[in-house]
């Protein structure tokens, strides 16, 4: 995979993650951190690659504002079936990156300890 590509790709996804929320924007970042790893196999690549790609770029077959609710529907779509497909190559340490970046982008949802008297 060309890093260049994997920039615009990581640039886009933080733009989309912060319209969209942590919660929404997990399963995304957890797509991108399993194309980056070498153990995950070149069709599982090609398939998050195309997924993240047209969740995260401007281009849509169903516009969201021209069909309120079919225009999400084709991107939660795309998106369960990529990471139904992958979800067996997530390792804890692509958790853990996950997590990380997550916090770094929403530092106010970070955990909190509940004290009870």
């Amino acid at each position: 995979m060309n890093m260049v590509n994997l920039e615009v790709l990581s640039e886009n996804i933080g733009k989309y993650a912060k319209k969209v929320g942590r919660i929404a924007a997990r399963p995304v970042l957890l797509l991108y951190y399993v194309l980056q790893s070498k153990d995950t196999p070149q069709k599982d690549k090609l398939l998050i690659l195309s997924t993240l790609a047209y969740i995260v770029l401007p281009t849509d077959f169903l516009n969201a504002k021209r069909i309120p609710i079919l225009g999400w529907f084709d991107e939660a779509a795309s998106l369960s079936v990529a990471y139904e497909r992958v979800c067996k190559n997530i390792t804890p340490a692509i958790e853990a990156k996950v997590e990380e970046m997550l916090d770094r982008w929403f530092s106010e949802y970070t955990y909190c300890e509940i004290i009870e008297d």
